[in-house]
This record gives structure tokens, sequence and C-alpha cells, in this order.
């Protein structure tokens, strides 16, 4: 189970760092109302994946304290 909620912070980190890596190329094009749409998702996908990090350790430190 701990796995699931760590796949999906993964998952989040990826999306968040694609949505960087958009809002980089877009303020480089000088296309900064894209850019900031961009960096508000990434902002969004960073939040989302602090939370499956969170509750993806709460799960493993109780995973590790049963054994």
């Amino acid at each position: 189970m701990p796995n699931d909620s760590h796949q999906r912070a993964a998952e989040f980190h990826e999306l968040a760092a694609h949505a960087h890596r958009a809002a980089a190329a877009h303020h480089g094009k000088e296309d900064h109302q894209t850019g900031q749409e961009h960096s508000k998702q990434a902002m969004e996908y960073a939040n989302k994946a602090f939370q499956w990090s969170q509750e993806a350790h709460g799960k493993s430190v109780k995973s590790a304290g049963k054994s």
C-alpha cells in the first residue's frame, strides 16, 4: 500500500517538472502570460506532490514500525 502513495507522489513530481520546463520555455519566448499559467500549474502539481510525499512517508513509518 505505501508504494501507491510513493508512485502518486512521483507522478506529481514529474508533472510539476514538466510544467516548470514549459513555463521556462514560454518565458524565454517572451510569452509571459502562458508562462505564468504553466508556472501556476507547476505549483499546484508541486503542492500535490508534497502532500502525497507526506502521506507516503507516514505510511512508510507506520509500516516500518509494524515489522
